[in-house]
């Protein structure tokens, strides 16, 4: 039991005793979510929350800069998968010292987000998406609750749009 338990690949496992002499064991394999570097190595975080050598060819897998305790990322993965954002379309994860993580599309957008309200952030930000023509925007920072700031570079200069959430979409430009 102990080796099982100290598998990093198991999920869970199930121990029945057939009498008189056999044990069945059945095994649920980890679902891998994302890649960390810790002391300089790559691992691969599961979703049983243990960390496995990066010894598989899976390269669509996110990829986290900071160090979050592997609980914490496994409760922000909750809150994404809860969300409207598909967690598939994500391609890193940024974590912060003052707990709070940004997101990095495959679409090199990123979502600044702040440490609360972070479902209905990211609802309200793939509302937003869904709504609004990008262009050359590169940054959503969803930092201040129910507001969205939007970078974008256009000729030389910074022009900031700050969409307010309310029943409607409110655009203002600072």
């Amino acid at each position: 039991i102990e080796v099982i338990d100290s598998n990093p690949l198991v999920e869970e496992y199930e121990v029945f005793k057939k009498y008189p002499s056999t044990i069945n064991i059945k095994i649920k394999k980890t679902s891998f979510l994302a890649r960390i570097n810790q002391d300089d190595k790559i691992f691969i975080i599961g979703s049983n929350g243990k960390l496995s050598n990066n010894d598989f060819s899976i390269k669509e897998l996110p990829y986290i800069f900071g160090n979050p305790e592997p609980s914490e990322f496994l409760n922000f993965k909750k809150i994404i998968d809860d969300s409207k954002i598909p967690y598939d379309r994500i391609k890193n994860l940024y974590f912060f010292k003052s707990k709070r993580w940004d997101i990095e599309l495959k679409n090199n957008i990123l979502i600044k987000l702040s440490r609360n309200n972070v479902k209905e952030t990211l609802d309200n930000v793939f509302e937003f998406m869904r709504d609004v023509n990008f262009g050359n925007m590169k940054i959503i920072d969803a930092r201040i609750n129910n507001q969205i700031i939007i970078n974008d570079w256009r000729i030389g200069f910074w022009n900031i749009l700050v969409f307010i959430f309310t029943n409607t979409i409110n655009y203002f430009v600072r």
